[in-house]
């Protein structure tokens, strides 16, 4: 039972999301702006909405999505493909928008997950916390590496193998060449590239997909905006997770958290059936 319920006939739902990085986006769905009686402000939300919201007392997530034009309330392109909502938590509740109040009837907690775009308009995927219960967690023994590259469990300094460059010829959004880079090809492979000048300075980095020795470098997906010849970068190596990776490439096979001698299934099949 809640020990708050907003008024029946004035009441009316606002939501806050709570970036990783610090930004605060405050909507509300009230026709007016409403000016909370803590003097933030919810922006109204004319140009957003929400899909149904179902809960139930099994602990299963129940899913909401967040839809909505961009450029309203602040939400802006740039800022769903640079990640910053990716991880957030949202905070929806409702308020006697007579005497708007913050968090008066809290109604749910939120992790924000995927956002699409679509033309103008975006979905942002929300989930409940209970979700976290869902996640896997302890040790997993599998043959590739269980670590990330830079993690505490790897123990590699990610900052000191950043690479910092300039763009000396552009094919597309998603096929660029550095004529600088004198590494080996491959290196790059699985690793990230990050605009630090340009149109496209300040969006999350983009996974490495093929890395050449002349330089050229190609992503799994395309920048927001086209690059140019000039723009800088920073980009880090990529880790296959193999021990063989660990060990030539790095020389950490000292904390590699791979099993690759590990028997799998069909060895045992194979030794049952002779």
């Amino acid at each position: 039972m809640k020990s708050v319920v907003s008024p029946f006939g004035t009441s009316t739902n606002c939501l806050r999301i709570v970036c990783t990085g610090g930004l605060v986006i405050r909507v509300t769905q009230h026709p007016t702006d409403l000016l909370m009686a803590n003097g933030v402000l919810y922006q109204t939300g004319s140009g957003f909405d929400f899909t149904g919201l179902e809960s139930a007392a099994s602990l299963s997530p129940s899913a909401i999505d967040l839809e909505g034009i961009l450029g309203f309330a602040g939400v802006t392109r740039e800022l769903l493909a640079s990640g910053v909502f990716d991880g957030s938590r949202a905070y929806l509740f409702a308020c006697d928008y007579l005497n708007p109040v913050e968090d008066h009837e809290p109604i749910v907690a939120r992790l924000l997950g995927k956002a699409t775009l679509t033309d103008d308009s975006y979905r942002i995927e929300e989930m409940g916390l209970i979700d976290a219960l869902n996640q896997s967690v302890g040790m997993t023994y599998t043959a590739a590496c269980r670590h990330r590259l830079g993690d505490a469990g790897c123990g590699i300094s990610l900052p000191a193998l950043t690479v910092s460059g300039v763009l000396t010829a552009v094919t597309s959004r998603q096929l660029v060449r550095d004529g600088s880079r004198t590494e080996g090809a491959g290196y790059f492979a699985y690793g990230a590239l990050r605009f630090t000048s340009g149109v496209n300075a300040g969006l999350r980095p983009i996974e490495v997909r093929r890395h050449e020795a002349d330089g050229t470098i190609e992503l799994f997906e395309p920048f927001y905006y086209m690059p140019s010849v000039g723009d800088t970068y920073t980009m880090t190596p990529g880790c296959l997770k193999s021990l063989g990776a660990c060990r030539d490439k790095f020389n950490n096979v000292i904390n590699f958290g791979g099993f690759p001698n590990m028997p799998t299934s069909s060895i045992y099949g194979e030794r049952g059936t002779q």
